[in-house]
Order: C-alpha cells, then sequence, then structure tokens
C-alpha cells in the first residue's frame, strides 16, 4: 500500500519555507542599514579611596613618531613599532583628569580645544556626558603649557572654567606667557607659545591665575611635584586617598610601545630632553617599586594603569574596564 502524506505535512513545509525566506530577507535588510560610525562618550570613572577619578578623552592626534623621537635611531623605532601592530602613524590619546574630592572638582590639564583641529577638542562635550558641568570646577591644575593641555582652558573666546583658578609651575609661566620669548622664537616654536598665551592671558588678566607652590597640598590629597625637562615648569601630580596612589604623569611619556621598553628615548616636544629622560625613568622606578596606579595624558585611553619592570625596561599593565564601586 502506497504511504499517503498527511496534508498537514506539506503545510509545515510550506510554512517553514516562507519564516526561512522572511529571516533571510530580514537579514539582508539589517546588513543594508548604513554604517553608524560614532563611538561611545569618552569618559571612564575610577574610585581612588574616597576620590572619584574620571579620566576624559580630547581625542586622538596621529604622530609620525619615527621622526618625532630622539636618542634613538628610525631603524629601532620602527622595529618596536611593529612589535606592538602599530604604523608609521600612531594613533596617539590626549587624556584629561576630573577629581571629584568630596569637597573640591578639580580639573587635571584640559585638552587642546581648537588649537589642533577636528580630531581634539572633545573634552568638553565628554565632561558633560560625564555628568559634570564646566562652571563646577573649583581648579584646574596644568602639568604643563603645551597646546593639548591648554587649549581647553578658552571656547569661543570665553573663559571655559568661569568659577574655576588655575594653576601651574612658575616656571612654565615665566616662560611660554613671555612676549620676549615669543618675539625671538623660531617659527616652529611661535605656535606653541601663541597657544600658550592664548589660553591662559584671559585668566591671568581675570586675577585667576595662581603659580603652584610645590610639595604643598594643593587641595587636601592633592600635590605638585616638579619633573622639570619635557617644559621648563612641567609637573605631575600625586593623589591619595585611604592608602590609595595615583601620580598622573603629564607628558613624561608620549609613545608606549617604544618608550616603555626604551626609557632612555627623548621627544622633540622636550624643551630639555636629558632632563626629561631623568625624570622618566625615576618615574618609571618609583612606579614599578610602589605598585601603585598611574596615568598618563598619551597613554591610550583612558591612560590608567601600573607598570613592572622587565629587564632593563617596563610593561605597561592597564586597568580592568569595571563598575565604580
Amino acid at each position: 500500500m502506497t504511504h499517503m502524506t498527511h496534508p498537514t505535512h506539506w503545510l509545515r513545509r510550506g510554512l517553514a519555507a516562507v519564516a526561512g525566506s522572511v529571516l533571510m530577507l530580514s537579514f539582508a535588510a539589517h546588513a543594508g542599514a548604513p554604517q553608524i560610525k560614532t563611538q561611545a562618550p569618552g569618559f571612564y570613572r575610577m574610585m581612588l579611596g574616597d576620590f572619584e577619578v574620571t579620566a576624559l578623552f580630547d581625542g586622538t592626534i596621529e604622530l609620525e613618531v619615527k621622526k618625532l623621537l630622539t636618542n634613538t635611531t628610525q631603524a629601532q623605532v620602527g622595529k618596536l613599532l611593529d612589535r606592538s601592530f602599530k604604523k608609521d602613524l600612531v594613533p596617539t590619546s590626549v587624556n584629561s583628569y576630573l577629581v571629584n574630592t568630596g569637597s573640591k572638582l578639580v580639573l587635571i590639564d584640559t585638552g587642546a580645544g581648537s588649537l589642533f583641529g577636528p580630531t581634539l577638542g572633545n573634552l568638553r562635550n565628554n565632561l558633560l556626558a560625564s555628568g559634570y558641568k564646566p562652571e563646577q570646577i573649583d581648579d584646574v591644575f596644568i602639568t604643563h603649557m603645551h597646546g593639548d593641555h591648554v587649549g581647553g582652558l578658552i571656547v569661543d573666546g570665553k573663559l571655559a572654567f568661569p568659577n574655576a583658578t588655575i594653576h601651574a609651575g612658575q616656571e612654565d609661566a615665566d616662560f611660554w606667557l613671555s612676549k620676549a620669548n615669543l618675539e625671538k622664537a623660531t617659527p616652529e616654536m611661535k605656535g606653541f607659545f601663541q597657544g600658550a598665551q592664548a589660553s591662559l592671558n584671559p585668566y591671568v588678566e581675570a586675577g585667576k591665575f595662581a603659580p603652584l607652590k610645590e610639595g604643598a597640598d594643593l587641595v587636601p590629597g592633592i600635590k605638585a611635584v616638579a619633573a622639570h625637562g619635557h617644559t621648563p615648569g612641567h609637573n605631575t601630580y600625586v593623589l591619595e586617598s585611604k592608602g590609595q596612589k595615583l601620580v598622573l604623569w603629564g607628558d613624561l611619556m608620549h609613545v608606549a610601545a617604544v618608550q616603555f621598553v626604551q626609557p632612555q628615548v627623548t621627544i622633540s616636544f622636550d624643551t630639555d630632553s636629558k632632563t626629561a629622560a631623568v625624570e622618566r625613568k625615576k618615574a618609571y622606578a618609583d612606579a614599578a617599586k610602589g605598585r601603585y596606579l598611574v596615568g598618563s595624558a598619551h597613554l591610550p585611553f583612558p591612560g590608567l594603569g601600573r607598570i613592572r619592570a622587565e629587564g632593563s625596561g617596563y610593561v605597561w599593565v592597564p586597568v580592568d574596564y569595571q563598575q565604580v564601586r
């Protein structure tokens, strides 16, 4: 007797075929959607004892580091870049750090503002996205007066942080804010002086600039430590709360793929490269020995982690991404 297929079998097969076609069309439609090409807001938050620390992303700028790094060779730099899967143009982060101590809201460095083009200048938007407003900031501490650290002080010709006092090393103020130094600077250097003066002078004129007093608590738990060399008045900042420590390096280093492996490597942006190298080696050794957190303006965002010694160099260990607690 011939087997008769039940009619519902054909119905089920038909429905399955239709469903499969619909599913394929659905996937095809989704795959054809336009690419969004935007990133999440650039802030990362962590606790340091009782301090809330928020890393703020100003953006990235591509640096041709083979030509910029000194006390090395382009061949050596190229090998180290390749080992870290980097090309000749290295995307370099510009990071700043917002510290809420519970009684004070402090910003350390301000990003580039409008001084370096469209890939930088995102600090203000990321500050707002992080839940804070510029007018809430009590103090701004500047590691040094290069444009990618002070450019964010001014927005559309106005004070970006109208209620804040700006602090920086007296040596940097004497050097970068000098009209005489601007006038005698080489064409390549004039832009550095112009950026610093455009960013700081409005605060000076408003009575909102106060040079740092080295070694004293700027606010409870935050100290400036001289690390001159990159600029005449370059400073790092030490944050301590409940036995936890974070040192913000500013521009003690620029290219992680090279300068952790070879700490002696300097950069053409240094005012005094020999002194900058000494300060870098000292900072690396102390951080590795102390096992405390460090933050750096030009490490990949959020630029927070620890280092350990390895051979004649060091290895960077970034923080784990985690919830604030």
